[in-house]
């Protein structure tokens, strides 16, 4: 299987596994100068969440949230802030950082994943 069509189907897997919990997806694939972000939802009680997803068939290379490093953390803070500024009035019950990684078709969440210096 090729990597994107992997990608497209661990997106797909993160967004209904989000909607199960309650959250609205907001934006898929949000591209701007700086970077990108998988997915923009709100939670249930309003807050803006930008989610990284990663996504593998296997673990030979290590669990797919490993390869979200501080370097790709930073882009993905930079974007989110291109993307509230644009956005503010949505951002007004906060904003926060996470991270779904899909291994063999099974989302696991990681709420707070990173903060906004990019700390994990």
């Amino acid at each position: 299987m090729n990597t994107r069509k992997t990608a497209i189907e661990g997106e797909n897997a993160a967004c209904e596994y989000l909607k199960k919990q309650g959250y609205e997806i907001v934006e898929r694939n949000y591209s701007c100068p700086i970077g990108e972000i998988d997915v923009i939802a709100r939670d249930r009680d309003g807050v803006v969440v930008f989610v990284e997803v990663k996504t593998r068939n296997g673990t030979e290379y290590g669990l797919p949230e490993d390869s979200v490093g501080y370097a790709k953390r930073r882009k993905i803070i930079l974007t989110a802030q291109y993307w509230a500024g644009a956005h503010g009035r949505e951002c007004k019950k906060g904003f926060r950082f996470d991270v779904i990684s899909v291994l063999r078709g099974e989302p696991r969440h990681t709420v707070n994943a990173f903060d906004a210096y990019g700390r994990s």
